[in-house]
């Protein structure tokens, strides 16, 4: 999921800027070419997003979580079906109406920038299950007091050398805990 996922987000973002700019550039010779990305985009969007989503729904279902990452994981879950429904719709109904250089409509090109929005809010929370509930990350090890291997300083001002000085410290190409209360 996570090597994935930032194709929709990349194409369906793509999409919404070429929309935007097929509209803006109307009665140019480059509207066609805007257009022709913005339809392409829409439908290489929609596409990327069904294995997306089917890879999600096998990280949702395999994924060790608290109750916390589990209430984050039913709601990136929500806005990402909600998602796929509203791109699978608009992409069907692109290529149902639509030739791939047809200028797109004003109400098409702001369904689209909604889309990107609910895109954007999954990424989002989808970011939130990494960043502030550590899911599909691998956690660092718990020091120990007493171990003699976890260290405490000030990361101020002082040139790097020192301020990693340690006589007897692990050598770095050893594993070692680090941990940074401050």
């Amino acid at each position: 999921h996570p090597m994935l996922v930032h194709f929709p987000i990349a194409l369906i973002s793509v999409a919404a800027f070429f929309h935007v700019a097929a509209i803006a550039t109307r009665g140019k010779a480059c509207a066609a070419y805007c257009s022709i990305l913005a339809h392409t985009t829409l439908w290489l969007g929609a596409l990327a997003v069904l294995p997306t989503v089917f890879f999600g729904w096998q990280a949702f279902n395999s994924m060790n979580h608290d109750e916390a990452g589990h209430v984050a994981m039913l709601i990136h879950r929500s806005w990402a079906l909600g998602t796929l429904a509203v791109l699978a719709i608009l992409a069907g109904w692109d290529i149902w109406r639509n030739k791939v250089d047809s200028l797109p409509r004003w109400w098409f090109v702001a369904a689209m920038l909604g889309a990107w929005g609910l895109i954007a809010t999954t990424a989002w929370h989808g970011g939130e299950l990494v960043y502030r509930h550590g899911m599909g990350v691998i956690a660092l090890p718990e020091t120990e007091a007493g171990t003699g291997l976890e260290h405490d300083h000030d990361h101020g001002a002082m040139p790097e050398e020192e301020a990693h000085s340690h006589p007897d410290a692990i050598p770095e190409d050893q594993p070692h805990d680090h941990s940074d209360d401050h």
